[in-house]
């Protein structure tokens, strides 16, 4: 396989000091690596579609993938760990909902790029 060179003038100076000026720190592109794993669970972008629908309880949500109750809560455990996903009490019943709106944005646009 060929190197790949840059030709003569060699390394686009002006071009690298302004991309390093606003690169961020290696921690904060590591937690971004990390929050988008999470993305890679084919299950989790199932809850994280419905759950962009309505909030919605475990047995809901396990009825609806069609999955047990057990696995829908461990994922939905990994996805509030990553603060993607925020429950709310109401009696003995626990509903989960989408943190915020860079949720539904991220996925949004995922999916957006895959449709093209």
């Amino acid at each position: 396989m060929a190197e790949h060179i840059c030709g003569s003038h060699g390394v686009h100076k002006e071009i690298v000091e302004k991309v390093s000026r606003v690169m961020p720190d290696e921690e904060v592109l590591y937690e971004a690596a990390e929050l988008l794993k999470v993305f890679g669970d084919s299950t989790r972008i199932r809850i994280i579609f419905v759950l962009c629908q309505s909030e919605m309880c475990v047995c809901d949500i396990a009825k609806l993938l069609g999955m047990t109750q057990s696995a829908i809560s461990h994922q939905l455990r990994v996805l509030k760990q990553a603060r993607l996903v925020s429950t709310r009490r109401d009696g003995k019943t626990i509903f989960y909902s989408l943190c915020d709106d860079h949720v539904k944005t991220i996925f949004y646009t995922a999916m957006e790029h895959i449709m093209e």
